[in-house]
């Protein structure tokens, strides 16, 4: 019985860990920073024919910055609010 009860434990273990490498606000956090400093470069290095295509704004500059700041809070939420993995439900032979 013991070594199923560790068996057991193992897997929740492995559960949790695969829960928490996997929450879906890691995924969208890290895409969502690694485009925005793509974009954030595109518009600092923009040149002025780009500018003047946008009527001045840059576009690019401010649009990578605001994704640089949606994927920081899903990585702060994250790391604020980590996933906690389910109790295992109770069984009839314990």
């Amino acid at each position: 019985m013991s070594e199923l009860h560790k068996e057991v434990s193992e897997l929740e273990r492995k559960s949790a860990t695969a829960a928490r490498l996997f929450d879906i606000r890691r995924i969208i956090g890290g895409l969502f920073v690694v485009y925005g400093i793509i974009v954030t470069i595109a518009g600092v290095t923009a040149s002025d024919a780009d500018l003047a295509k946008a009527e001045d704004i840059n576009i690019n500059l401010w649009t990578g910055l605001g994704m640089l700041a949606l994927g920081l809070f899903f990585l702060g939420w994250l790391w604020l609010r980590p996933t906690v993995a389910a109790p295992a439900p109770e069984s009839a032979d314990d």
